[in-house]
């Protein structure tokens, strides 16, 4: 076995001592926070986000929360929509992500009501480069073994999003059965989605 050269980096590397705790995590400060996400109590760094890849999520947010408003305006219970925000999969061992965006029923924030997966209507997660097996393998499990009902996988072309992939979970089997997928290049109207809410799917609006 050939040894390492002494002045490697990999010589640095030291294992992290323990698994955060539920009660660790929650005391962290929010800034450091945004830069991780805990897998099984184990903490992993989160790259900054590029600026299309901030751009394509807040315009597939405020697209959302449009659509989320008029359910309301029809009679649905409380709805919110937010994108990198704190989601709460499983306690022990602890796993906590921060989707790109995530449309959610309202919390009790008197009560400190934290987010969670039952909370969550639809997640959505948009592929960057670096990021193509987690979101389409670790969370795309990770979110329907945590009764996620809805996913969305979505991809991005030089002008915006370009495809948007729709998972439903299978409750029998806790994973997600692919519903269809959009791309913009398609001809015809605009896709209407009826889950988990009305949404229409204006590409014009999610461009960059």
């Amino acid at each position: 076995m050939t040894a390492l050269p002494d002045d490697s980096w990999l010589h640095h590397l030291r294992p992290q001592p323990s698994r955060v705790t539920a009660e660790e995590y929650e005391a962290l400060p929010e800034e450091i926070c945004r830069a991780i996400e805990i897998v099984d109590g184990y903490v992993v760094y989160c790259e900054a986000p590029s600026p299309e890849h901030q751009t394509a999520a807040r315009r597939l947010a405020n697209l959302i929360e449009r659509e989320a408003k008029a359910a309301m305006g029809r009679g649905h219970g409380c709805l919110t929509v937010n994108t990198d925000v704190d989601l709460r999969l499983r306690d022990v061992p602890l796993l906590n992500r921060r989707p790109d965006v995530v449309l959610y029923r309202c919390l009790d924030r008197e009560r400190g009501e934290r987010l969670r997966a039952e909370h969550a209507l639809l997640v959505v997660e948009i592929v960057s480069p670096g990021s193509e097996t987690q979101d389409t393998t670790d969370k795309f499990g990770e979110y329907a073994k945590a009764g996620v009902e809805h996913y969305w996988i979505v991809r991005l072309d030089g002008t915006g999003v370009s495809v948007i992939e729709r998972y439903r979970l299978d409750h029998a089997s806790t994973l997600y059965k692919h519903i269809e997928t959009f791309m913009k290049d398609e001809p015809g109207d605009p896709p209407v989605l009826a889950n988990p809410i009305p949404v229409t799917i204006n590409w014009s609006e999610l461009e960059l």
